[in-house]
């Protein structure tokens, strides 16, 4: 099985590396369709979140994926990096290492908060891009497939997910609640309107936010979720003003460069007259330059910025990653099992036609030779000549069944291909 994914997480690359290898919507798009065109015979899907950046690869058995070098040179292009600086962050995980990371990635537990919900619905939107990209064949459709169904049985069997702790909850829970000591009297404001900006806002009303203004640059997507939150809408180019007048502000838009930078934020920040102001800067690449976290009250946390409240919540929920370990390679052995099938059907099936073709000439053979024959004497011998050929044929099917559900038959694959001349 030729399956291989290369990229960085915040395991490996701090957010500011990782924003400027993250691609946005219309990016993934275009790298998938670059890459298919780099390399026309892999199979490709591209997982770009705030918290990684994600190849994966796979290949027919006929064929070689991209190699690690190749994908640092492609990301390093695509994003105008030096290659040094790519490699030195990217992993790399092949063959079952590869699917095992897959299957850890979609139950959320390699996440920065382990358990959060959005992970899943982004390794779906990964696969669905791909689809649409004509960049995904059998192999990763099977393995994405197959991480769906991990991910649900980790939330179903363990407790990982159980009171469910996210990036956007810890940010509301732990850092603007150091700041406020009520919420009932302040107002936010929503950049973005994605998923992640919709959570936060949920989790600021749950704390008692009553005063919702959404900003995007999609009107029209604004306007939708301000509906849901109940909540009113402003102009995108009415943002610095809108900065100004609130307490809260979450932003969580795709753009490719920071929306605010420090020097632009200085005029809204003489306007504020000192006032106290929380930014909650989720986006990767981040909107906020990081610069504005020194303008007085001025308090501005980034996606690393949770990293010791995330590896907290890790430690709290370590008692049930065994369950979900086993889970994990429980499904990665049945997968493997079942490809190393995949994988004999053609020759069993070869096999069976060579035999069925040979009993059937000679049959023919037979029964010009004694034309006389009743019917009834006719199906006793065609009987007798099966259970001949099947008895024949069930050793080595039998054989090559078991190698497959302990491993990769290739050796005897090759065996049986020699013995009985048959060929792909």
């Amino acid at each position: 099985m030729k399956l291989r994914v290369t990229g960085c997480s915040h395991h490996h690359a701090d957010v500011a590396l990782r924003e400027r290898l993250a691609f946005s919507p219309e990016q993934t798009r275009t790298a998938l369709r670059q890459l298919k065109e780099a390399f026309p015979h892999a199979e490709i899907a591209l997982l770009s979140t705030c918290n990684r950046t994600e190849i994966y690869l796979a290949s027919t058995e006929n064929q070689t994926p991209p190699t690690h070098h190749d994908i640092v040179d492609f990301l390093a292009r695509f994003h105008n990096l030096p290659p040094e600086t790519v490699f030195d962050v990217l992993f790399e995980h092949a063959g079952e290492d590869a699917l095992r990371h897959l299957f850890t990635v979609a139950a959320s537990l390699d996440s920065m908060v382990v358990g959060e919900a959005q992970i899943l619905s982004q390794v779906k939107q990964a696969f669905a891009v791909a689809q649409k990209c004509h960049t995904v064949g059998t192999l990763l459709h099977l393995a994405f497939a197959a991480a769906n169904r991990v991910a649900k049985r980790v939330q179903t069997e363990t407790a990982i997910h159980r009171r469910r702790v996210s990036v956007p909850s810890v940010a509301v829970s732990e850092f603007a609640s150091r700041l406020f000591e009520r919420f009932s009297d302040k107002r936010a404001l929503i950049i973005g309107a994605g998923e992640m900006a919709e959570e936060t806002a949920r989790y600021l009303q749950d704390a008692g936010v009553r005063d919702i203004v959404v900003i995007n640059r999609s009107r029209e997507r604004a306007e939708e979720l301000a509906r849901r939150l109940g909540g009113t809408t402003r102009p995108w180019e009415s943002l610095d003003e809108a900065l100004v007048e609130v307490d809260l502000v979450v932003s969580t838009t795709g753009a490719t460069e920071p929306i605010i930078t420090a020097q632009r934020f200085r005029s809204v920040h003489r306007a504020r007259a000192q006032r106290l102001l929380f930014i909650l800067d989720l986006a990767v690449p981040r909107d906020f330059a990081p610069e504005i976290g020194d303008f007085n009250n001025i308090y501005l946390y980034c996606i690393d910025d949770l990293r010791a409240v995330c590896e907290s919540n890790r430690r709290a929920r370590e008692k049930e990653w065994p369950k979900a370990e086993r889970i994990i390679e429980e499904e990665v052995q049945r997968f493997m099992a079942d490809w190393h099938h995949r994988e004999t059907a053609p020759t069993i099936r070869q096999l069976r036609e060579s035999a069925r073709s040979v009993r059937d000439a000679e049959l023919e053979r037979l029964f010009r030779r004694l034309p006389d024959l009743e019917s009834n004497e006719r199906r006793e011998i065609e009987r007798a000549v099966d259970r001949v050929v099947n008895k024949l044929l069930h050793p080595p099917l039998e054989t090559l069944r078991h190698e497959a559900a302990n491993g990769t038959p290739h050796g005897l694959l090759d065996a049986l291909k020699r013995l009985f001349q048959i060929g792909d």
